[in-house]
């Protein structure tokens, strides 16, 4: 008999819609196993009385013909998305006592359609890191394990949490949210699928702001299809969020046939990169000859600025992050020092209420943005961004999609000391890049590295083509076959 933990979305409603199964079973299973798997520290929170009572009512829905797109389906929210009535700190201990009296529109959406909600991933601190160090409430691990090895490895970052908890089987799928790849880095490090869509497709309102120009929600599940149903139900056009695009959602999963005949995939020569691992490289050209063996023409392209890419983001992602963490002062809500003099309790509450990465970061913005050198960094940071644009609007002329690697390397140790900040901001080498145009990426499981850990393959589409996008990762991962999974879970 197949687990239930093994189904997928799409398996499970199946189930659900033909009396096979109770949303109610599922959840149990879900809570149970979360329970189980406490050590790896994926959540934050839970809402165990909640989603219960969430599952009786989906399965009233289901008996009545009702039943919304994820109607019953158990899931994990990253806690950078504010839930009215259920406490949402963005991973800081700034924000420990707050629970926010409205919904995020996303999760409004996803709860539309009737999903159960488990609990709160953790996090890096505001979403600023790639390892799920950084976050306030411990480390979380992944639960992959190195051949051979017992030792504690990252989920990657910032959506750790809710990576780890569709990897372990703690949810069916999980929200994420991606300013430079945080999405799609842990799902390649933990082999899950994880979708950036294009900017302005998910409302952002009610997500605790961390660079706005660059921060995107979006969904990580364990196959592309579920990705899909879990992107319709979580976009649309929402009048709260004025960066909110006005387009179309379409039935994604419904338009994918894995028929790529025709497709022009651009293999970018700058992502050749000097220390890319052989096992990626060649899990990369294996990738290009499945698509080609099923029809597609691979051309080679260049992006001449990418090279710039991940000095411009980290110019422009400090600099708005410190823009918006300017609101965390402890007069408000959030951790307080109290103090008798105004600026000490300022000085106090953020020295307190925020960790080293965040700081970090407020301080390199807040310089960025400074007079005398707003013009030298954050002007000069814009105009490069443009040029990054501009590469990729004139090679989307000649291609569909784009097909690179995820991450450069497989998920390292947690315990390793890396005092360097640079050298953790280079895992987002691949990734910035699709942010930084506003453009959708996916990344899809797509085989083992020699030490057993997982190793994703990510595909890049043009602006709001994210049916194209899927249909070219149902290809991908119909020939990666990626069915492992890790040891024990």
């Amino acid at each position: 008999m197949t687990n239930i933990s093994d189904l997928s979305l799409v398996e499970l409603k199946e189930k659900m819609t033909n009396k096979e199964l109770s949303s109610r079973e599922i959840t149990e299973t879900y809570i149970q196993r979360i329970e189980q798997h406490k050590d790896l520290n994926a959540y934050v929170m839970t809402d165990f009385d909640r989603a219960l009572d969430a599952a009786d009512a989906a399965d009233k829905n289901y008996a009545a013909g009702n039943a919304g797109l994820l109607e019953g389906i158990p899931l994990a929210i990253k806690d950078l998305f504010c839930t009215k009535d259920l406490r949402t700190t963005a991973g800081s201990k700034i924000l420990d006592n707050f629970v926010p009296p409205y919904e995020s529109t996303v999760t409004s959406n996803l709860k539309k359609d009737g999903a159960v909600f488990l609990g709160k991933t953790n996090m890096d601190e505001f979403a600023m890191g790639s390892t799920n160090r950084t976050s306030a409430y411990g480390h979380v691990i992944s639960p992959w394990k190195a051949n051979g090895s017992s030792e504690d490895l990252t989920p990657g970052g910032s959506s750790g949490g809710s990576s780890a908890a569709v990897a372990a089987r703690l949810c069916v799928g999980a929200t994420g949210t991606d300013t430079g790849g945080s999405i799609r880095q842990p799902a390649a490090l933990t082999g899950t699928v994880g979708m950036k869509p294009t900017y302005g497709l998910c409302s952002r309102f009610g997500v605790v702001a961390f660079a706005s120009s660059l921060d995107q929600a979006g969904p990580m599940t364990r196959t592309v299809k579920d990705t899909a149903l879990m992107l319709e139900s979580m976009a649309g056009h929402d009048p709260k969020d004025s960066t909110s695009a006005k387009v179309e959602i379409p039935h994604y999963a419904g338009l994918m046939t894995g028929d790529v005949k025709g497709l022009r995939v651009g293999i970018p020569k700058e992502y050749s990169i000097d220390g890319l691992p052989a096992e990626i490289s060649a899990l990369w050209s294996k990738g290009a000859e499945w698509l080609k063996a099923r029809g597609a023409e691979i051309i080679e392209v260049s992006l001449p600025h990418t090279k710039y890419a991940l000095p411009t983001y980290y110019v422009l992602n400090p600099a708005e992050s410190s823009s918006n963490l300017a609101r965390y002062d402890g007069v408000r809500y959030g951790h307080r020092v109290e103090s008798d003099d105004l600026n000490e309790m300022y000085a106090k509450t953020r020295g307190e209420g925020f960790g080293n990465e965040v700081i970090r970061r407020i301080l390199v913005g807040t310089y960025v943005l400074s007079a005398g050198y707003y013009d030298a960094y954050y002007t000069k940071a814009q105009k490069v961004r443009r040029l990054i644009v501009n590469d990729f609007d004139a090679v989307f002329k000649d291609v569909d999609v784009l097909l690179t690697p995820t991450s450069p390397s497989t998920a390292f140790p947690l315990n390793q000391d890396e005092t360097d900040p640079v050298k953790i901001y280079l895992n987002d080498v691949f990734t910035v890049t699709v942010n930084l145009a506003g453009l959708p990426g996916i990344s899809v499981p797509a085989g083992l590295a020699e030490d057993g850990l997982p190793l994703g393959l990510q595909l890049i589409a043009n602006r709001f083509d994210e049916a194209r996008l899927f249909n070219a990762a149902l290809a991908l991962e119909r020939d990666a076959k990626f069915t492992a999974k890790p040891e024990g879970f």
